[in-house]
């Protein structure tokens, strides 16, 4: 005789614990982390979960790339420094602005300079696709179904003025759900924690020692009350930053490459040109 017989199955167990029809969002949270500890919803399940239920309430400015902070091309710029913008950065999608800042004309896809023939007359605007423009107070569940439709993955936030604010990507929404996405430029676990790259810029894993941070920039970081180079920015900032936020520390410039709303993962680090007066003697 089947053993099992007469046994809920997973799924009439993890309906009848739904079943209860919770009044708010508090209580459905709380239903959802009892069918964890009992086994009917694993962690990560209940993690995507909560991800989606507050995608529902967060608006894009809390995850866009701010103006400041945002990598862009001017529709003037010769091929080559376009280029070198694209090396540089890493990105694979540029907003493109015609002088002004705030006069976005399209987008241009980094791939889409590999079809360009060496000595072929380059019109930028050419290649440009159309950019997408959204509110700040645009909820994230609402983009997302919007870049599913469009088939877009970037977005440039206005502000009430029309003024852009930032930008938003399909990965900083997705984020917000899954969890952080490593990409093809993030480190291997196997590989050391501080890393040269092709622009002479050294990409440094957040949860390198301060210790081996000092010691690979020759540089005299205080650990207060911390560990990790990751920790020491959290400290001094006070909270977790966004992708491309910077700061300077002990003569370097330290850019966020990687993060999500609860740590940092992945940074640039290059030193600042000596300030005037400060030139090594010879």
């Amino acid at each position: 005789m089947d053993s099992s017989a007469g046994k809920p199955t997973f799924f009439e167990r993890l309906s009848s614990l739904l079943l209860r029809e919770p009044e708010d969002r508090a209580q459905l949270l709380q239903l959802l982390h009892s069918a964890c500890e009992r086994k009917l919803l694993d962690a990560d399940a209940l993690s995507i979960t909560e991800g989606a239920l507050s995608a529902s309430e967060t608006a894009v400015r809390d995850v866009m790339v701010p103006r400041a902070q945002m990598d862009t091309i001017d529709l003037n710029d010769p091929l080559d420094e376009v280029r070198r913008t694209v090396v540089d950065t890493g990105h694979s999608r540029f907003p493109v602005h015609d002088g002004d800042r705030d006069n976005v004309v399209g987008i241009l896809l980094a791939k889409d300079l590999l079809r360009l023939r060496d000595g072929a007359p380059f019109d930028l605007r050419a290649w440009l696709r159309p950019a997408v423009f959204i509110p700040e107070s645009k909820r994230l569940d609402v983009l997302l179904r919007e870049f599913r439709v469009s088939r877009n993955h970037m977005a440039v936030v206005v502000d009430e003025y029309g003024g852009v604010a930032g930008l938003v990507t399909i990965e900083d929404v997705l984020e917000q759900i899954v969890g952080d996405i490593a990409d093809e430029y993030d480190f291997d676990e196997a590989e050391d924690n501080v890393r040269l790259d092709q622009s002479g810029r050294y990409r440094v894993k957040a949860q390198t020692e301060v210790a081996d941070f000092n010691a690979a920039f020759g540089c005299a970081l205080a650990a207060e009350g911390v560990d990790t180079i990751g920790g020491l920015i959290l400290s001094r900032l006070g909270r977790v930053p966004r992708r491309n936020e910077s700061i300077e520390l002990d003569g370097l410039h330290l850019r966020v490459l990687r993060a999500d709303g609860r740590r940092l993962y992945t940074l640039l680090v290059e030193r600042l040109p000596p300030a005037d007066g400060d030139a090594p003697a010879a």
